[in-house]
């Protein structure tokens, strides 16, 4: 699950009834947590390091940062590699086959969102 949610909660509960209902529920939870694909697409473009993440991205915090690519490493959607050969030791990250399906996903949805969704919003505005 994207975030802990009180067990006893109504929105525990709700989320369970919404998983019975519709298994793509938990992975839209996963991946739609603030700043997560940002960081995923900047990583596909060539952004190794936490330093070039964080220039890219300049308000989004260290704390956030590092939770999100900690959530991508665990989530096989990038892999973290270190680099010994420098001093101090750098750690890289890359997109994984994963993530570039993923990815693949999201552009087919944009791509959609904007050819569909945007005329159906110029439709609404003229009734």
């Amino acid at each position: 699950m994207a975030s802990k949610v009180k067990g006893s909660s109504m929105n525990a509960h709700n989320l369970k009834v919404l998983a019975s209902y519709c298994d793509v529920n938990e992975t839209l939870l996963n991946i739609s947590q603030r700043w997560k694909i940002q960081i995923l697409h900047s990583i596909f473009t060539g952004l190794q390091h936490f330093s070039q993440l964080k220039k890219a991205h300049p308000s989004l915090s260290d704390q956030i940062l590092g939770k999100r690519l900690g959530e991508l490493v665990a989530q096989d959607l990038v892999s973290k590699t270190y680099i010994m050969t420098t001093t101090p030791v750098q750690t890289a990250y890359s997109i994984t086959c994963k993530g570039k399906g993923l990815l693949s996903i999201i552009f087919e949805l944009q791509a959609w969102s904007k050819k569909d969704w945007a005329a159906q919003q110029l439709q609404c505005s003229t009734l």
